[in-house]
């Protein structure tokens, strides 16, 4: 099994994401970035999976079997989510997030207004995931172990990589993937302002 991961490091621009429609027309999604195991295919059938949800009225949110996913709040008023199971909880700003399995049946309401969210998803059998929030204040060392994947998403602010990366500057919305090469690598991200990270990792073949 292939480990799922990009190839190189990279700044992917907000502006450059691939917006889309929802099936159900209750808001859009700007996919950030879509990583296969093995050789990318133009399909669905993806190890992890980095997007924005545009979501402007109360929902159903799609099954996703064998996925787990993590959702953050980006801007409005707040989420509150439903589960079938009679678990409710409301994402409420600025910044509230919730990790659940995409197994559950899901309702998406608005608590006052139209949200932004942040959306990371990982199939469990080929990646395991964590995302955290973090200030920005002067200087961040993230350390790339081989095989791992980091996403720098800019919350706000902005920032510059140290010149050695070629990575160059990034600003709100945009976000930075990082990779090792055969070694543990060193990425230091300078700035002001507020960002998650995320942290992917293939599994171990059991």
């Amino acid at each position: 099994m292939g480990s799922p991961s990009p190839q190189s490091s990279q700044v992917l621009r907000a502006g450059g994401y691939r917006r889309m429609r929802w099936k159900n027309d209750a808001g859009w999604t700007s996919e950030i970035l879509k990583v296969h195991d093995g050789e990318e295919r133009d399909t669905n059938d993806w190890a992890w999976r980095l997007s924005i949800a545009e979501i402007e009225s109360d929902a159903p949110f799609s099954a996703f079997p064998g996925v787990e996913r993590v959702l953050v709040l980006l801007s409005g008023n707040g989420l509150r989510l439903r589960f079938d199971d009679g678990e409710s909880h409301a994402l409420r700003p600025p910044h509230d997030q919730l990790r659940f399995a995409g197994e559950r049946a899901a309702f998406g309401e608005l608590i006052d207004g139209p949200t932004r969210d942040f959306n990371l998803m990982w199939k469990r059998d080929l990646a395991d995931a964590a995302l955290w929030h973090r200030p920005l204040v002067g200087s961040m060392v993230v350390f790339v172990e081989p095989a791992e994947t980091w996403a720098v998403h800019v919350l706000a602010g902005q920032a510059r990589f140290a010149d050695e990366s070629g990575l160059g500057g990034v600003q709100m919305g945009d976000t930075a993937i990082l990779v090792a090469a055969d070694a543990r690598t060193r990425y230091v991200l300078d700035g002001g302002g507020e960002v998650l990270l995320v942290r992917v990792r293939p599994v171990d073949p059991a």
